[in-house]
């Protein structure tokens, strides 16, 4: 861990220091001892304000915090880094999840000899609308090219879909 402790308009104690290098520390246990901090503390009238910046693999997380002491600054802007780095950490872990699983769907796909084997289930849930609210959803939702519904009107299921040119919609209806 890099740590560079900077003070503007007052001089940095030595306890300060340790007070900080204590609790960026505390933020080795999300990534290891491979990161650059930087910490700078400054006086601005009655508060003191530390704002602390933190360097990973590309990612920059920041805090900055005033209030009248300095130590509670400090240990807001830890408690603000921590949660920012918790929910990149979420969202990468999530995304990373998504990726195997991708993967393994074509690899499923790829070892597959036969033809016409189902090999994956989406699971929808069925709302009752009418289809104008049905494409109101669907336009909105720029993930999906399909929504099933149950059609208020007729009572059976329906599904609205998205046409190739991006603009109009196709619903298809039973029969009987």
């Amino acid at each position: 861990m890099n740590l560079n402790i900077t003070g503007k308009d007052f001089e940095l104690t030595d306890s300060i220091k340790a007070y900080i290098a204590e609790k960026v520390g505390k933020l080795e246990k999300y990534f290891g001892n491979d990161f650059d901090a930087v910490a700078t503390l400054k006086i601005e009238g009655n508060n003191q304000v530390a704002e602390i910046r933190i360097n990973i693999l590309g990612d920059t997380f920041k805090a900055a915090t005033a209030s009248k002491d300095l130590y509670s600054s400090i240990d807001k802007d830890i408690e603000i880094l921590e949660g920012q780095i918790r929910k990149s950490k979420t969202k990468r872990d999530k995304q990373n999840m998504v990726e195997t699983i991708r993967v393994n769907n074509q690899v499923t796909s790829d070892s597959v000899e036969e033809d016409g084997v189902i090999i994956k289930t989406i699971y929808y849930s069925i709302k009752p609308l009418t289809p104008e609210d049905a494409k109101l959803i669907l336009e909105e939702d720029v993930k999906n090219k399909f929504l099933p519904f149950i059609n208020v009107e007729t009572n059976k299921v329906n599904v609205i879909y998205k046409l190739k040119d991006g603009k109009n919609f196709g619903i298809l209806e039973p029969e009987a």
